[in-house]
């Protein structure tokens, strides 16, 4: 059905992705057109607006939002403004997207949660071609990727 909507179409939630939680979709343009069946706006928001809109257009998303050079707390504060929507909620992987969404007005939702909750697949980080294009440390391989990934592995023990 969909992220906590009472009904099919009944657009009380303004959703919007980072690009990672995007990535981590195995069919994205399915998420999103599912999304848009219970969603007012929907969308993808990312610090690199140009990779934003690369991935929305390989993928055939239609994006809600007007991507500008805007980081992206600026773009969900702008977002979050224009909305009419009751709920306003950012779908995101990181720690610092939790950060923006408070910091913005928006419910946060882990990616994996999201997927959970509307019944959409995730990608197999393996996979060839799943990331959209990211680079080896935005997978997880290199060493910056394996350092992020131990020090999230850390981070989330402690909680």
């Amino acid at each position: 059905m969909g992220i906590d909507a009472t009904t099919t179409g009944d657009g009380d939630v303004t959703l919007v992705f980072s690009l990672g939680a995007a990535r981590s979709l195995a069919d994205p343009a399915a998420a999103f057109a599912d999304a848009r069946q219970w969603s007012r706006h929907v969308g993808i928001v990312a610090n690199e607006a140009d990779r934003a809109a690369q991935f929305a257009g390989d993928y055939g998303i239609d994006n809600d939002y007007a991507l500008t050079k805007w980081d992206k707390w600026g773009t969900l504060a702008d977002i979050r403004e224009q909305s009419a929507a009751p709920r306003c909620v950012f779908v995101g992987t990181t720690r610092a997207d939790e950060r923006v969404a408070t910091e913005t007005g928006y419910e946060f939702l882990r990616v994996d949660e999201a997927a959970e909750k509307a019944g959409w697949e995730l990608s197999d980080p393996s996979a060839t071609g799943a990331d959209g294009g990211a680079t080896d440390d935005e997978r997880g391989r290199g060493r910056l990727g394996r350092l992020r990934r131990a020090v999230r592995d850390a981070i989330s023990r402690l909680r």
